[in-house]
């Protein structure tokens, strides 16, 4: 767990760096998920995701245990549809912070966002002190 000065600290270089043009991505993306009525759930999952790329220290993704074959059947369409170009904008992204040693930490953070962005459904966004890893998270 990170010191909340630290965090605060990452949050902000994050956000300057990557972090509020990955917003604008899932934001686009969410937008786009919304214009037809079937994929509204895959513009919530971006939004919420897109919110998580904002400030994503002191945040972790945990998998829901009570996600079953619908949430399969849509990853497997949010990856043809959106997920396969917002993973490509976080290796780019992960790239382009890696030339830097300070950048390094941010460059893994946005390899970290890799999983969610693949996978959004059946997953959620928690702060990292709200729950012990391991555990189930149900909301």
């Amino acid at each position: 767990m990170l010191d909340p000065m630290l965090r605060l600290v990452l949050n902000v270089i994050w956000l300057v760096l990557s972090g509020f043009w990955l917003f604008l991505a899932y934001l686009a993306a969410g937008v786009v998920a919304c214009v037809l009525v079937v994929t509204i759930p895959f513009g919530i999952a971006s939004f919420r995701i897109g919110l998580y790329a904002l400030w994503p220290f002191g945040r972790d993704v945990v998998r829901d245990p009570r996600a079953g074959a619908a949430s399969t059947i849509g990853n497997v369409l949010w990856i043809l549809l959106f997920g396969w170009w917002l993973v490509l904008g976080h290796v780019v992204t992960a790239l382009a912070l890696a030339v830097t040693i300070i950048g390094l930490p941010l460059a893994w953070a946005n390899l970290k966002l890799i999983p969610v962005s693949l996978l959004p459904l059946g997953s959620r966004i928690v702060d990292s002190d709200a729950y012990l890893p391991g555990q189930p998270v149900l909301r």
